[in-house]
C-alpha cells in the first residue's frame, strides 16, 4: 500500500509518517510539500520519499497519486492569516489543490481513502453559538475557513458518488507546534509555550482572557490516523468529524506552563503582551466548544491535561535551550 501525505514535511505530516512506520503493509510513503528539507526527518525509513512540488499543479498531483492501493492524508493548506493576506494563493492551494487530489483519487480503481485536515474555522458569524455541534450552520469568517468548508462538502459528495472513501477531521488548534512560527492566527497558542521554554521572549498578540480550543500534537496525529482507519459504515453519510478538544484561556495556558517549568527546573523566557487587533478578531470568531462525542465514540483520543501536552512536547522536541 502507498500513503501520500500532502503538507507532509510539517510537524503533523512527519508525526503521522513516523507512526505509520510500524505498518508492514505500507511499502511506499510520500511526503509531498512545497518545500522539503535536505535530509529525511528522523524516525523514517527507506520506504519514505520526499517530493517537492506545487499542489495547485494538477499534473504534479496526478504523478504522486499513481496507484490504486493508496491512501491520502491531505494536510497541505494556506493557513488563516496567510489566507487573509493572499486570497488567490489560498484558493489555488486550498481549493484547486484539494480538488486535484480528489480528482486524481477518482481516477483510480476502487474507492481510495482520504482524510482531509479541516478546521474549527468553518464556523463563525454573529449568530454562532459558543458551543457548536456537527449540525451547526457553517458560516466561516476567513478565506481559510471558507476553503475548508468547501473541502468538507467535496469529501462528502465524492464519497456519496462512490468515487472515494473520504473523511474530514475538524481540528481545533493543534499545540505545541515545533520550529519557527507560521502565518496562522492561532500560532500564538503554540508560541506562548514554545518560545518561553526555549528561553526566548514571546510577544503575546491577544489578551489573557482569550480562550482557544486546542488539541495536543500526539493526539492530533493519533486522531487523524484513527479516522483513516475507521470503518466507513460507522461514519455514515456525513464524513465530518470534530476531533476531541478542550478550551483554555491564555492565562490558564501560562499557569500550566509555569507549573511544568517549575517541576522540571526550566527557566522561562518572558511573555510580553502586545495586542494585535487583527489576530484577536480572527481567533475570537471561532467557537469555544465543539461537540466531539462522535470522535470519542470512534475511539479517537483526547488530551488528559495541558500539563501533559507540555510534557509531551518537551519529551518529543526538547525545550530548545
Amino acid at each position: 500500500m502507498k500513503i501520500v501525505i500532502t503538507g507532509g514535511c510539517g510537524f503533523l505530516g512527519v508525526g503521522i509518517a513516523r507512526k505509520l512506520m510500524d505498518r508492514p503493509e505500507i511499502d511506499s510513503l510520500v511526503l509531498f510539500d512545497a518545500h522539503v528539507p535536505d535530509a529525511l526527518p528522523n524516525g523514517l525509513d527507506d520506504r519514505v520519499t520526499m517530493v517537492e512540488g506545487d499542489i495547485s499543479d494538477r499534473v504534479q498531483v496526478a504523478a504522486i497519486i499513481d496507484r490504486d492501493d493508496i491512501g491520502v492524508f491531505h494536510l497541505a493548506s494556506v493557513v488563516s492569516a496567510g489566507g487573509e493576506q493572499d486570497f488567490d494563493l489560498a484558493m489555488r492551494v486550498n481549493f484547486d489543490g484539494g480538488r486535484h487530489i480528489l480528482e486524481a483519487l477518482r481516477a483510480r480503481k476502487g474507492t481510495p481513502r482520504i482524510v482531509l485536515a479541516s478546521s474549527l474555522a468553518v464556523f463563525g458569524g454573529p449568530d454562532m453559538p459558543e458551543a457548536v455541534t456537527e449540525m451547526t450552520r457553517v458560516v466561516p469568517q476567513t478565506t481559510y475557513g471558507m476553503t475548508k468548508a468547501i473541502g468538507e462538502l467535496m469529501i462528502n459528495d465524492y464519497t456519496r458518488k462512490g468515487f472515494i472513501d473520504g473523511r474530514a477531521a475538524r481540528l481545533p488548534t493543534v499545540i505545541i507546534r515545533p520550529g519557527p512560527p507560521n502565518a496562522a492566527a492561532s500560532g500564538f497558542a503554540s508560541g506562548v509555550f514554545r518560545e518561553p521554554l526555549a528561553g526566548n521572549e514571546f510577544v503575546l498578540p491577544v489578551g489573557m482572557g482569550t480562550k482557544m480550543m486546542v488539541l495536543g500534537t500526539r493526539n492530533a496525529v493519533a486522531g487523524l490516523i484513527g479516522l483513516m482507519d475507521a470503518d466507513g459504515d460507522a461514519l455514515g453519510g456525513d464524513r465530518m468529524v470534530g476531533l476531541p478538544n478542550n478550551a483554555y484561556s491564555v492565562a490558564e495556558m501560562i499557569t500550566a506552563l509555569e507549573a511544568v517549568a517549575a517541576d522540571k527546573g526550566i527557566s522561562l523566557g518572558p511573555i510580553t503582551p502586545r495586542p494585535d487587533p487583527a489576530t484577536e478578531a480572527i481567533v475570537t470568531s471561532w467557537p469555544l466548544v465543539m461537540d466531539d462525542a462522535r470522535a470519542r465514540a470512534l475511539g479517537l483520543p483526547a488530551d488528559e491535561s495541558l500539563e501533559r501536552v507540555i510534557g509531551d512536547y518537551i519529551e518529543d522536541f526538547g525545550t530548545g535551550q
